[in-house]
């Protein structure tokens, strides 16, 4: 045997693109280019995005827990103030989160 192409299959990676399909195809860009975007090159700035994530993250750790801590549960009040209270801000929170940290 020899390690010479004689006729059989040879694999070539370069001719597979990520999915594990043969073929080139270009990505969604369509400039060609396959390397990201250096973070240094990207215009990020703390913006109104970054202040409204502030003051949910405030809401969520300094006002939430302080109306928690007044409002006395009474009766059926346990549900509201042990459950609800802390739940509405930590999902204010995450949607909060997610949304100004992704880039249109």
């Amino acid at each position: 045997m020899s390690s010479s192409d004689d006729g059989g299959y040879v694999h070539d990676p370069a001719a597979f693109n990520a999915n594990g399909e043969e073929g080139t195809e270009e990505p969604a860009g369509g400039d060609g280019n396959l390397e990201p975007t250096h973070p240094d090159t990207v215009d990020r700035e703390f913006d109104w995005r970054g202040w409204l994530l502030v003051g949910v993250i405030v809401f969520a750790f300094v006002i939430a827990p302080v109306a928690i801590y007044l409002v006395p549960p009474g009766g059926d009040g346990y549900r509201f103030a042990l459950l609800i209270l802390p739940l509405a801000p930590a999902i204010l929170l995450a949607i909060t989160a997610v949304w100004a940290t992704t880039r249109p």
